[in-house]
């Protein structure tokens, strides 16, 4: 018999829906007192933004970001109050400040300030209309990083992969024009399609650097502790284990790209033998299916999901 390795994956932004995370307030005293301590931090209701709305607010960077991170938080506290623990955690984009947190690397306060400033700082950087991202379906990854820099030669203007989600799934970013012509490159390139995104900021690329910058600052005055556990982080694929190299990991994440396919393939190797996605939504289990039909991908973002998880996990340790 082989020992359960659990692995927490946490969502990014895209995951958020009006109503995330009432139903676990209303339940559990310790999602409670999470939604509580993030309204005290933040200076405003967040718990009211995520259980009421309005969408148009919530889908704000600035208020996605924590959002979603007290959300995963909640649910986290909640695993572990039912004596879940994880051997490793792993975060998509804003998702790995969720990780930090669960590893006990970030307080959750500093945390919910920080994405929120993060957030912000990623909005601002680039003029509305600027820049864009798509994302490039059924085209391996170097293939569509060729397209990129096709793209980039003959447009002078950015244009990368910034998010390698899944073999069938990479997203590119940078300015408009250049991810425009990224985007015919990649489907002359036998892409199945290419779906212009509805986002607020090219994330995960070079015209970020004025938020990377603004960030560093911030990271740079709070306390980060020697990671619980290892942390799979996106912009080098490779397991953080200590405080220095988990806050600079962060820094370079935000011109970074996220390298999740590789992150995951790296912890299915650690032997992890369930991934657990804690927080709003299943879009990381449904990425899972993509990279490695083998796993098992379970979800916690409510009772109902909480209860199937609980009970999944109690079954005969993996033979």
């Amino acid at each position: 018999m082989t020992e359960k390795k659990i692995v927490f994956l946490f969502p990014g932004q895209g995951s958020q829906s009006v109503g995330m995370g009432r139903d676990l307030y209303e339940k559990f005293p310790a999602a409670q007192a999470v939604f509580d301590e993030a309204d005290e931090a933040l200076g405003f209701s967040l718990s009211r933004l995520c259980f009421e709305g309005p969408e148009d607010e919530l889908k704000m960077t600035e208020h996605t970001q924590p959002a979603i991170l007290t959300v995963s938080v909640a649910a986290e506290r909640i695993l572990r109050e039912h004596g879940v623990e994880a051997a490793f955690a792993a975060g998509h984009s804003l998702g790995e400040y969720s990780a930090h947190v669960a590893a006990g690397t970030l307080s959750f306060a500093d945390a919910v300030r920080t994405v929120r400033n993060r957030g912000r700082y990623m909005q601002q950087a680039v003029a509305p209309g600027v820049g864009a991202m798509a994302a490039i379906l059924g085209l391996p990854a170097e293939n569509v990083i060729e397209a990129c820099a096709a793209a980039a030669r003959e447009t002078g203007e950015v244009v990368s992969a910034a998010n390698l989600n899944s073999p069938e799934q990479t997203v590119i970013s940078g300015a408009a024009k250049a991810v425009e012509r990224a985007a015919e490159l990649a489907k002359e390139a036998g892409a199945k399609r290419a779906v212009m995104l509805a986002v607020s900021a090219p994330f995960h690329c070079a015209l970020m650097q004025p938020a990377q910058d603004r960030l560093a600052a911030d990271l740079q005055t709070l306390a980060f502790a020697t990671p619980k556990i290892p942390v799979a982080v996106n912009v080098d694929a490779a397991l953080v284990r200590e405080a220095n190299a988990a806050r600079e990991a962060l820094v370079r994440q935000v011109t970074g790209a996220v390298r999740w396919v590789e992150c995951m393939k790296l912890l299915a190797a650690e032997g992890a033998t369930h991934f657990i996605e804690v927080g709003p939504g299943k879009v990381l289990c449904g990425l899972m299916r993509q990279i490695d039909r083998g796993q098992k991908c379970l979800n916690v973002e409510d009772s109902t999901s909480l209860e199937k998880t609980l009970a999944a996990l109690s079954e005969a340790p993996v033979a």
